[in-house]
């Protein structure tokens, strides 16, 4: 059931669309983040009580708890709900203008890619940023994705093969790069590859943050034609859309997004593909639900994160493997669903 939009108006000029049901969801997704952040936070060895991060605020926190803040837990939260954020955004972005379903970076190998072209910049004879390593294995794989379609990323049965088949070569990549290198080195890699929250600092939290800043007046310029692109490319064209414009240059910020998240985070599995159908499903309504993926990218990987160091059974483990196992779950209830209805 698709619920009515409600029409705000400010001044002559500026119209903005809503769903009620979809701001109160929101704004509950939102404390529910809040409330899983604040534990990650508490819990554990280093855990920061409430009045030593009000202590914190005033600026008279103790040199431990600033140490865990500054350099254990809060870099680790950042970079779970930013890089959520950013790979939320991004399978928002490919499902919305291909009209694929299955349309995330996850599924066409992207994600694989990006962290393959992190481990080969470390084999390079030149220090070459993790930033560029991801763009890089990001940019070559999405073009061996389309180009192996032969009909771009609408189809989604092409797509899962192509994106198999990318994604299997890049594994290939980054298994070559781990047995080549140093002991040391390769154990941090392969530790990076698998998709780990743990070490992470205010440089890479910097590097993601900067990436939505950036993209965020890009989101807000390309939103109205991304509604548009709801209803196919001819009437999107015809009411000035630009379907194809749009296409490229959404494709090409979701590129980004996702090679920055895989950057600092690694090649968290499924938190693209998951969070917009989570978003769709929770609203019931349609659109690209940018802000909605976004928020639920941060939560799904704020509460791996969180499992991961909290209870028992999943201690120790790296988020990624945490998400994986349950987003494949996830991915394959949605081949049920589709090949059930006939899609292909």
């Amino acid at each position: 059931m698709l619920h009515q939009a409600t029409m705000l108006r400010i001044g002559d000029r500026i119209a903005i669309t809503y769903h009620r049901r979809s701001v109160l969801i929101w704004c509950a997704v939102t404390v529910l983040l809040l409330s899983l952040s604040m534990a990650t936070l508490m819990f554990g060895k280093l855990g920061i009580s409430p009045a030593e991060l009000v202590d914190v605020v005033r600026g008279q926190a103790s040199a431990t708890t600033e140490f865990a803040l500054q350099r254990v837990r809060g870099p680790r939260l950042f970079i779970a709900i930013l890089a959520g954020a950013a790979f939320g955004i991004s399978g928002a972005l490919f499902q919305n203008v291909t009209r694929n379903p299955l349309g995330s970076p996850d599924v066409l190998g992207l994600s694989a890619g990006a962290g393959a072209g992190v481990a080969a910049a470390s084999l390079l004879p030149f220090n070459m940023p993790t930033p560029l390593g991801a763009l890089a294995g990001a940019g070559i794989a999405i073009g061996l994705v389309t180009v192996a379609t032969g009909s771009g990323l609408s189809s989604t049965a092409k797509v899962i093969i192509a994106g198999i088949a990318v994604a299997a070569m890049a594994t290939a990549v980054t298994q070559f790069v781990v047995t080549a290198t140093l002991r040391d080195e390769a154990s941090r890699l392969a530790a990076y590859l698998v998709g780990s929250l743990n070490s992470r600092d205010i440089r890479q939290v910097a590097i993601i943050a900067v990436t939505l800043l950036v993209a965020a007046p890009v989101l807000v310029w390309l939103a109205p034609r991304l509604e548009l692109m709801e209803l196919g490319d001819e009437l999107t064209t015809a009411l000035g859309g630009k379907a194809s414009a749009t296409r490229t240059q959404a494709v090409l910020l979701s590129l980004v997004l996702a090679a920055m998240a895989v950057a600092v985070a690694g090649p968290i599995a499924f938190i693209a593909l998951m969070s917009p159908h989570a978003a769709r499903m929770l609203t019931q309504t349609s659109g690209p639900h940018l802000i909605g993926s976004a928020l639920t990218g941060a939560l799904l990987l704020v509460l791996a994160d969180l499992a991961v160091q909290q209870i028992p059974i999943f201690e120790g483990l790296p988020a990624g493997v945490l998400t994986a196992g349950f987003g494949g779950i996830f991915l394959g209830y949605l081949l049920l669903n589709f090949f059930k209805k006939g899609q292909s």
